[in-house]
């Protein structure tokens, strides 16, 4: 009786080892898990940074006292110290007085970033 009190005592070697393989597991998972989560972060700071841009890019058609002229337009602009590749394409619509102006933001490896329209009087007022 006295050896079998004994033996209850504490936790068999397979018993650590299958405890031991369950949090790796779990490790392993959060690992993993925090890796997704950097990543998203990464796609996340340059979206907003590319929306940005493309905002600003945008405002300055609209707010000029002179409209933008028609067709494509491209430059670069620096912003949170990573240059941004910008197309603007300025289009009329079916009224003659208002124009569309589409911008496209890319980052320096050329993914899109941002993409932004608005509309503006086509009459410079």
């Amino acid at each position: 009786m006295a050896d079998r009190a004994i033996r209850s005592r504490g936790f068999t070697l397979i018993e650590m080892m299958v405890a031991l393989a369950v949090f790796a597991l779990a490790a392993l998972a959060l690992i993993r898990l925090e890796g997704a989560t950097i990543r998203g972060a990464g796609i996340l700071d340059s979206t907003l940074t590319g929306q940005i841009v493309a905002r600003n890019v945008a405002i300055e058609a609209v707010t000029d006292a002179k409209p933008p002229t028609l067709g494509l337009a491209s430059g670069t602009e620096q912003n949170g110290g990573k240059a941004w590749t910008w197309t603007r394409t300025v289009a009329a619509t079916g009224d003659s007085r208002i124009l569309k102006i589409d911008v496209t933001v890319s980052d320096s490896d050329g993914r899109p970033a941002g993409r932004l329209t608005m509309i503006r009087s086509g009459s410079g007022s």
